[in-house]
């Protein structure tokens, strides 16, 4: 019998097991849990491709970096890609676009590769290069153009040598595009 005949019929009527709020919660908890940690992997994830760049600005150039994950634009597709960014401040005594090119000359020296193309710059003050399965958009500038809590902190962070004028570098990597160079 269904539950409309028992109630006709005046017999038992079966009430419906309901899932109650207090039982739910541990599977709405696990499935949180379980969703955030695989975010939070793949987000450490991007964040480990920017690993090569962080250490190039701090260590060789002793800039004040900050890396986070970041969702790319990518530049030849204009899809937007997961990846990261790396946020740096330092200074120097020649001008920014003469440290830019100083960087360029360096990851050109530790293995990276110029993107090159008809759409990329040849003596820009924004270059993108490739090493192993990574391409990133290195853009180098004065003054606080990118408005980010990160360059903020950088920027507070890093103290000026007696002398020494302030530029910033602005780094987005994302996966490789197969088959471009």
């Amino acid at each position: 019998m269904t539950c409309a005949e028992d109630w006709a019929s005046g017999g038992p009527v079966t009430k419906p097991t309901l899932l109650r709020p207090a039982s739910a919660l541990p599977i709405l908890l696990a499935t949180l849990v379980a969703s955030a940690s695989a975010g939070s992997e793949a987000r450490a994830q991007e964040v480990k491709r920017c690993e090569t760049v962080h250490r190039l600005l701090t260590e060789d150039m002793g800039m004040v970096a900050e890396s986070a994950p970041d969702k790319v634009q990518n530049w030849q597709t204009n899809q937007i890609l997961p990846g990261c960014r790396v946020t740096a401040a330092g200074s120097a005594t020649t001008k920014a676009g003469d440290e830019g090119e100083a960087l360029y000359a360096r990851l050109l020296k530790v293995g990276w590769k110029r993107k090159l193309g008809p759409r990329y710059a040849t003596n820009g003050s924004a270059l993108r290069f490739r090493m192993d399965e990574t391409d990133c958009f290195f853009s180098i500038y004065t003054g606080m153009m990118v408005g980010t809590q990160a360059e903020m902190r950088v920027n507070v962070a890093f103290k000026s040598r007696p002398g020494e004028g302030r530029y910033n570098v602005l780094v987005q990597c994302v996966p490789a595009v197969e088959g471009e160079l």
